[in-house]
């Protein structure tokens, strides 16, 4: 995987979230080690996002990862934790301000889950009522003339 490719994902992620339940500053430089080698940042202030493909020389903290770790945890599929437990994952300067970090992600999949998981349901539920309706035959008014 390039470059280009591992931060075009990222960048559609990050602007999925158009906003983040963040107060206040947090600049994290992201260094793909590895195939595909760069540097890009993903910034958030006071609940706006950003992600440019450029080093942010006064970042918070900085993760030193591979591309595909990286997308594994942008995904849900790799825990953060579990990666710099493994040594997947490195980090310069904040850890506190890497966990911080690693609590919005993990909020953002937990909400683009539950969207996709929501929406599963309303696209099951939506045919299935549509077919009903459309299965029952319209029901034929018949009157009888009294007699008399």
């Amino acid at each position: 995987m390039t470059y280009e490719e591992i931060f075009a994902k990222t960048k559609e992620k990050v602007m999925s979230a158009e906003s983040v339940d963040y107060k206040g500053h947090l600049a994290v430089e992201i260094d793909i080690v590895g195939e595909g080698a760069g540097a890009f940042y993903i910034e958030l202030a006071d609940g706006k996002v950003s992600c440019e493909p450029y080093e942010y020389y006064d970042h918070d903290c900085k993760l030193l990862i591979s591309g595909e770790d990286f997308l594994a945890i942008c995904d849900g599929s790799l825990d953060s934790v579990k990666a710099f437990t493994v040594g997947k994952l490195k980090v310069e300067r904040s850890i506190d301000k890497a966990l911080e970090f690693s609590k919005i992600v993990n909020s953002l999949n937990k909400a683009e889950k539950a969207e996709k998981k929501a929406a599963a349901k309303a696209e099951k539920s939506a045919p299935a009522s549509k077919a009903k309706t459309e299965a029952k035959p319209a029901a034929k008014k018949t009157t009888k003339k009294k007699q008399g």
